[in-house]
């Protein structure tokens, strides 16, 4: 058994716990040892073996209790970007080198309950900033250095961002399900880029509390696993209402996304947009994704044409309105209160400077100093107001559209993942690859990405897109899908 349980899923897996059929120590021992295999991807910034063998002790005696929750003994790991109390907690980068959180965020917390263990800290792009995980200040395990994570199915590629550290260790089966967290893209498109589904739900659905905060308005946490069914498993257990805590928190309760697994896609009506298979998409892309809609057809579902005009739009809009809330939310990183301060200074003035030369990446100087100044005197009306009343059109462009279908499809990314490096820098070259994924995150709907084929070798992922609330129908779609096809299946040589 032991042999094969990074094969497994967290479905089987957790089915395998509860019959007994192996204990949650094998499991997390198991891992570990993976992890510590193949440290060369980059993708793990801290583990404790003591912390994570305790959390398994204790749902071990839960199943053997038989009061275990539905997650009991499955290994996890979390995105860099959630507190952790007993793991550091950076957000990939150096401002916080070495903060240790008091307590768990929500999400985190939520899992815990559920019975699942924890394995590590995810790498990301810094403060989730990038498309790449390239970004990345804080050392992996097995470094010296920072390292960007690699792409386990081709070590000199990108494995996409910033949840680019969870999405490669599902990949690489050095962990069944990860946590990642979507402001413009970050669970769909590195699950997309590593071949694993990825859920971002409805803005509000997960708390923010202990997300270590980039763009208010935009940010959401949401699973990274092999499969919808893995997907729905996690999403069941870490969304639901947070009231005292995030103030964003929807006051819609849990529910059992899985509960619609199976249902029939008969008369599904599939908006694809004409924006989202234009000039620009790589061909080998288009073609995947072409196949998937073909196969949807098979199982019921009907094609509709539909348009989302301001697609273009939703690059300017969000870089206005993302880099907007990022200067107001790092303005907290000062070196006074936690994290990194630097050592020679002044005054408080200069040391406010120094820490935040020396602790931020040159990313985060980049988004910060565009959302100040168009917050500024002069620059608000013409740009953050304005992008902001794009962004009613954006969300108004979807309803327009649900009117004529049930789900929204297409690329995820109009690429594979790039070469390290590829980009030289330019940070407009990332920031074009989000095109397709940035829309629902400024209408604050749920989005997935579902892997459907390959391009040159390397992974392409079916965006699906649902109206308010759609998680469960998102869900069951691409269950259907994975039930008739075996994309999700695959595994990169070598692990």
């Amino acid at each position: 058994m032991s042999a094969e349980l990074h094969q497994m899923g967290v479905a089987e897996l957790a089915a395998a716990l509860r019959e007994r059929k192996v204990s949650a120590v094998e499991a997390a021992q198991h891992h570990l040892a993976r992890i510590q295999q193949h440290q060369d991807l980059g993708s793990f910034v801290a583990l404790d073996q003591d912390v994570t063998l305790a959390q398994a002790r204790a749902a071990d005696a839960l199943l053997a209790a038989g009061k275990a929750p539905a997650l009991a003994g499955v290994p996890i790991a979390h995105k860099d970007i959630f507190v952790t109390a007993d793991f550091p907690t950076t957000a990939g980068s150096r401002i916080l080198a070495g903060y240790r959180s008091p307590f768990d965020a929500t999400v985190v917390r939520k899992l815990a309950e559920a019975g699942a263990v924890t394995l590590g800290k995810l790498s990301c792009d810094e403060f989730a900033m990038g498309s790449a995980n390239e970004n990345v200040a804080v050392p992996a395990v097995g470094f010296d250095q920072a390292v960007p994570v690699r792409n386990p199915w081709d070590a000199t590629r990108i494995p996409g961002g910033s949840s680019g550290g969870s999405a490669a260790a599902v990949a690489a089966r050095l962990v069944p399900a990860a946590t990642g967290t979507d402001t413009g893209g970050s669970i769909r498109q590195p699950a997309s880029f590593c071949g694993v589904t990825g859920i971002k739900p409805t803005y509000g659905r997960a708390s923010r509390y202990g997300m270590v905060a980039f763009a208010s308005s935009l940010d959401q946490a949401g699973p990274l696993a092999r499969s919808a069914q893995d997907c729905a498993l996690l999403l069941s257990a870490l969304c639901g209402p947070d009231p005292e805590r995030d103030s964003t928190s929807l006051d819609k309760p849990a529910e059992d996304f899985s509960r619609t697994l199976g249902d029939s896609l008969e008369g599904l009506r599939i908006g694809v947009p004409k924006e989202f298979l234009g000039e620009g998409v790589a061909p080998g892309v288009r073609a995947a994704i072409d196949a998937a809609l073909a196969e949807y057809e098979k199982l019921g579902a009907r094609r509709v044409e539909v348009t989302l005009p301001r697609t273009e739009l939703s690059i300017p809009v969000y870089y206005i309105i993302a880099a907007a809330e990022a200067s107001s939310n790092l303005s907290r990183f000062d070196g006074v209160k936690f994290g990194h301060r630097a050592k020679n200074y002044r005054d408080l003035a200069d040391m406010y400077a120094k820490t935040r030369e020396e602790g931020f990446g040159d990313e985060v100087k980049r988004r910060i100093m565009i959302g100040t100044y168009v917050l500024s005197h002069g620059y608000y009306d013409a740009y953050y107001l304005q992008a902001q009343k794009v962004r009613r059109m954006i969300a108004d462009d979807f309803q327009q559209a649900f009117a004529q279908c049930d789900l929204i499809a297409g690329p995820a990314a109009p690429t594979v993942a790039w070469k390290l490096g590829e980009h030289g820098g330019d940070p407009v070259a990332d920031y074009l690859a989000d095109i397709f994924t940035l829309p629902a995150s400024l209408a604050g709907l749920p989005g997935m990405s579902v892997p459907v084929g390959f391009d040159g070798g390397m992974p392409v992922g079916l965006q699906l897109i649902g109206n308010y609330f759609g998680e469960a129908k998102l869900l069951n779609a691409a269950h259907r899908f994975q039930q008739a096809t075996d994309w999700h299946r695959r595994t990169p040589e070598g692990f």
